[in-house]
């Protein structure tokens, strides 16, 4: 049964026009940022999902640091956010000094527990961070709520969750600011890259400035002044347009890729469903939540046996990988704990096991792999 090739975790999809595109960019002999291909993704996202203003960034990463400038963090202010989720997400928000207050995962699924939020406001409270795992919502309704009650804001991570949904909504349209990724790992890629959603128009021209190294070049380049210059702080946010154009023709192809993607989660699913008779969790999607198959995972009942079917999938040369450690214990951050303990988060961090999934894993390899591990479990 031991598949004869290497199945790797992750292989970067291409539709063909990347190479294409960034070819037309160049010879436009405009290959900064915001030339012509960002301008498509531009409106792409905004006339695709309704978000009222987007903003193509370098990074994730870089997004959600634009998140930290325009709402303005101070030294003390206070962050809630998941335990369990890539440091990028609260590192955004440590760079302006704040101090994160972790909330622990929920019992069926990663996603941050809305229940143990309004226990965790404080006066220093200043905004709430639901990180979309595996590109599920988190309970969205009950944060809003809590961002209306305590005059919050709420900024969403969906660095996972392109073209998934909560209650018919898109994420991403639902905070006050929102963050996407374009790494080579997600759905829809540009090797590197990002984008930051503006929900709010209090905060779209000021997001403009920031990502202009804090000028406000962008309303110069459309008339709007008749110079520009040093108005606010902020950075080199935005990325060059060859990036815009490999992405491009990535989102051209957006409806086929989550096609496939669909048909290989769903694959998964019903394979290895007969596991969770033997206590294995497989991923969970609420009733308000829709599926973008962005990873399939599974969750053991502990980290020795999770390290044991990592290994063992080695041996028959696939390769599955863990995924966060849980941020409330990192070394950063130990000087730092309030000394809650995180059950769930640290059940995650020990347990859970992505499988190999990328847009040309074909029928024969997943069988493969679905076989195999039924196989170990049964034995």
């Amino acid at each position: 049964m031991k598949s004869k090739e290497h199945i790797g975790f992750n292989v970067p999809y291409f539709t063909g026009n990347e190479t294409v595109y960034i070819k037309q960019a160049v010879d436009s002999c405009k290959i900064s940022g915001d030339g012509m291909f960002t301008k498509k993704c531009h409106d792409f996202f905004e006339k695709k999902y309704g978000f009222k203003k987007v903003l193509l960034t370098t990074s994730c990463t870089d997004a959600l640091e634009m998140a930290a400038i325009l709402l303005n963090i101070q030294p003390g202010d206070e962050v809630i956010a998941p335990s369990y989720t890539f440091v990028s997400t609260v590192n955004a928000f440590v760079l302006r000094g704040a101090k994160i207050v972790f909330v622990d995962s929920g019992t069926q699924n990663p996603n941050m527990d809305v229940n143990k939020i309004e226990q965790l406001i404080t006066k220093n409270t200043k905004v709430i961070l639901p990180v979309h795992y595996a590109g599920i919502a988190c309970d969205m309704d009950p944060i809003m709520t809590l961002a209306d009650k305590y005059n919050l804001f709420v900024v969403e991570d969906a660095a996972q969750a392109i073209d998934s949904f909560y209650k018919g909504k898109p994420l991403g349209s639902i905070g006050h600011l929102a963050a996407f990724s374009f790494h080579e790992t997600k759905n829809i890629i540009s090797g590197e890259g990002g984008m930051l959603v503006i929900n709010d128009e209090q905060f779209i021209e000021r997001s403009e400035i920031i990502r202009e190294k804090g000028t406000n070049r962008s309303q110069f380049f459309r008339g709007e002044v008749d110079k520009y210059g040093w108005v606010d702080i902020g950075s080199s946010f935005l990325p060059s347009d060859i990036i815009a154009a490999f992405l491009y023709a990535q989102l051209e192809n957006l409806d086929k890729i989550q096609t496939r993607r669909k048909q290989i989660w769903n694959q998964y699913y019903e394979a290895l469903k007969p596991l969770e008779e033997k206590g294995i969790q497989l991923p969970y999607i609420p009733d308000f939540a829709t599926n973008n198959a962005h990873m399939f995972y599974l969750v053991c009942n502990s980290i020795e046996a999770r390290t044991k079917l990592i290994d063992y999938l080695k041996s028959e040369n696939i390769y599955s990988v863990f995924h966060y450690l849980s941020l409330h214990k990192s070394e950063y951050y130990k000087n730092q704990r309030d000394h809650r303990e995180l059950p769930e988060s640290d059940f995650y961090s020990d347990g859970l096991v992505r499988l190999p999934f990328y847009f040309s894993l074909s029928n024969k390899y997943v069988d493969v792999i679905c076989s195999l591990i039924i196989n170990y479990f049964k034995n």
